[in-house]
């Protein structure tokens, strides 16, 4: 039988040429084996705004004017003239307490005066016939006195009379129970019938409506703020000078449309909170703006300046420091450090480290290395007006 060695040794050769053919085939010349490509990229300049600087702090609405409703006599509730809630004016009838023992002491007050008058009148025609009598031999001297002095007891007796009469006509008066003020009052705290106490018995309270104020609490740092911004600084001045632009949003407002203004900065700051309370005053309209209700106020820290935003999702941690990529023109990542203000309408405010012309990468941040080469794409269009927006530290 003849060797099988040949036919292998044959074998080989056409084993090798085809893995090398399949090895080839389909893949373009110069990239076998060679580096993988630069990664794709969006870019986008930064986004010019004017942003104003601002502080945001909670706090509420109090009254302008809030009374308590009390009577001033005592005496059984008769009437009352008006409903839980309403608005109500300076003068209207609230409350009438039953008059009528009241003007029986009105009555006999005026009596008491009108007899006290008698008096004095008698006193005084006695006086007078004594005074044209001759003295030493029709009328004595002690006489004359005795009916001096009875003249001047009745003139005091007139006038302690007429105190009484209007001490008689206050009381009557205040069985009337009249609103003080102009705003909303509340419920009734008492029932027809029940026995008020003088200066004691609540009735009803009545909060004005507008304006209105708002009540917050402020650090010392940010007091030397808006002191420092300030346009003039008076000691006698309720608010410091502090004539800063004040807005104002509620809880169900996605933006502050209220706008307001400071009208008092407390005297002092609090030793156990290291704050200092102010107040703002806000129109009211339409009286939607309630005592106690929550709201966020806004105080400008200076006045709006024109400011680069990114977004967030371009910037980088490194450590402490923050930065973003710029691409050159020759498509490479340098990273760039940067210092960062407040975020304003998603976008963040670049403070330093940022030029206008840069092509930031804005998404595949985490597919860039430092100096490494990049596809860059240009981002949809964005937003470059020059609309003025805010931004709270």
């Amino acid at each position: 039988m003849p060797p099988r060695t040949p036919r292998l040794l044959f074998a080989f050769p056409l084993v090798s040429a085809l893995a090398l053919s399949a090895c080839g085939e389909g893949q373009p010349a110069g990239q076998a084996g060679g580096p993988p490509p630069a990664p794709k990229v969006t870019v986008a300049k930064p986004i010019k705004k004017l942003v104003g600087d601002y502080d945001e702090y909670v706090g509420r609405f109090v009254a302008y004017d809030f009374v308590e409703v009390r009577a001033r006599v005592s005496g059984y509730l008769d009437r009352i003239e008006f409903k839980d809630g309403q608005l109500v004016k300076a003068g209207d009838p609230l409350f009438i307490i039953d008059r009528r023992p009241f003007q029986a002491a009105l009555d006999q007050a005026n009596a008491a005066h009108e007899q006290a008058e008698a008096n004095l009148a008698f006193a005084d025609s006695d006086l007078r016939r004594g005074e044209s009598l001759v003295r030493g031999t029709t009328i004595t001297q002690q006489t004359l006195d005795q009916r001096t002095q009875a003249k001047r007891v009745a003139e005091a007796s007139v006038t302690a009379q007429k105190a009484a009469v209007r001490q008689a006509e206050l009381d009557l008066q205040f069985t009337e129970l009249k609103s003080p003020i102009s705003g909303r009052i509340g419920d009734r705290r008492v029932s027809i019938g029940n026995l008020v106490q003088t200066d004691q018995t609540l009735l009803a309270t009545v909060a004005s409506i507008d304006p209105i104020r708002f009540e917050f609490t402020m650090d010392e740092a940010s007091y030397l703020r808006y002191v420092g911004a300030a346009t003039t600084v008076s000691s006698r001045d309720a608010n410091r000078g502090m004539s800063l632009p004040v807005k104002l949003k509620l809880i169900d407002e996605k933006d502050f449309v209220h706008e307001g203004k400071i009208d008092f900065v407390d005297n002092a700051i609090d030793r156990s909170t290291g704050t200092i309370r102010g107040r703002a005053e806000f129109k009211n309209p339409d009286g939607k703006l309630t005592p106690g209700m929550f709201g966020r106020v806004q105080i400008a820290i200076a006045k709006p300046a024109e400011a680069l935003l990114v977004p967030d999702s371009a910037i980088g941690t490194e450590q402490v420091r923050k930065f973003v990529y710029a691409v050159s023109k020759d498509a490479v990542a340098t990273p760039k450090y940067v210092t960062l203000g407040p975020v304003v309408d998603g976008m963040r405010v670049i403070t330093a480290g940022l030029d206008a012309n840069d092509e930031v990468i804005v998404n595949g941040l985490m597919r860039v290395r430092p100096g490494a080469k990049v596809t860059p794409e240009q981002a949809a269009a964005q937003n470059h007006s020059g609309d003025t927006v805010v931004g709270t530290n």
